[in-house]
């Protein structure tokens, strides 16, 4: 591995990784206890994701159950909002944050908001940056002459790995605040109901903080380690 003692690069990244471990933790705890409080409406988070994509018109959508755990999410190319199996047919709190927001991610691509947008564009490029990362980095510490060229020609293609950190903070805040906004306007929750989505989206969003710091610590180290060899 490219990292060792002593190396602020190296703390960095550790340091990351800590945050990020603490963060999933977080957002585990976190939905775990409002997965055990029920709502005042009865809804299931497959309801309330039905009932926010028809208020916008979004019929062509459809809402499907996936296996796992926190492995809901919106698939924009079959237009499927997929929700794990703990809030599919859950009436917690939880249950219809979670569907909520990924509801909003939904109306953001039928908007088409400018930052998923970007988003989407960064895939291929993040992609082809993650792949390419580790064999730049072994090339560069056998072939001393040309270590350094390489291991920045990595660094630079990581950056995009970088970018698609970033872009995602403002789409999962947003996807977040379009949850909130709906469900406090509609009158679905409770105020105290309303306050337990906040916790459970606001733990979620952290894990995103916290990959967008690993990967920008990830990047210091590579662009540290290319200009000392």
């Amino acid at each position: 591995m490219y990292f060792y003692m002593g190396d602020p690069g190296f703390i960095l990244v550790i340091a990351a990784m800590v945050l990020g471990l603490i963060a999933s933790a977080g957002v585990q705890r976190t939905f775990a206890r409002y997965s055990r409080i029920g709502t005042r409406l009865g809804l299931t988070g497959a309801q309330m994701a039905r009932r926010i994509l028809d208020n916008y018109g979004l019929t062509n959508v459809s809402v499907e159950r996936i296996a796992g755990r926190l492995t809901d999410h919106f698939d924009p190319r079959s237009m499927v909002l997929r929700l794990s199996e703990s809030v599919y047919d859950s009436q917690s709190v939880s249950a219809l944050g979670v569907a909520a927001h990924e509801a909003g991610h939904a109306v953001q691509h039928a908007f088409r908001y400018r930052p998923i947008v970007v988003r989407n564009a960064l895939v291929p490029v993040a992609n082809l940056g993650s792949q390419l990362l580790l064999p730049l980095l072994f090339a560069g510490m056998v072939f001393g002459a040309m270590g350094s060229t390489l291991i920045l020609a990595g660094a630079l293609l990581y950056a995009g790995a970088v970018a698609f950190h970033i872009v995602t903070l403002p789409v999962e805040f947003d996807a977040s605040n379009r949850a909130v906004s709906y469900l406090q306007a509609t009158g679905s929750l409770t105020s105290e109901e309303l306050g337990g989505v906040k916790k459970v989206l606001r733990a979620a969003g952290m894990t995103y903080v916290a990959a967008a710091l690993a990967s920008l610590a990830n990047l210091l180290r590579l662009i540290l380690l290319g200009r000392r060899r």
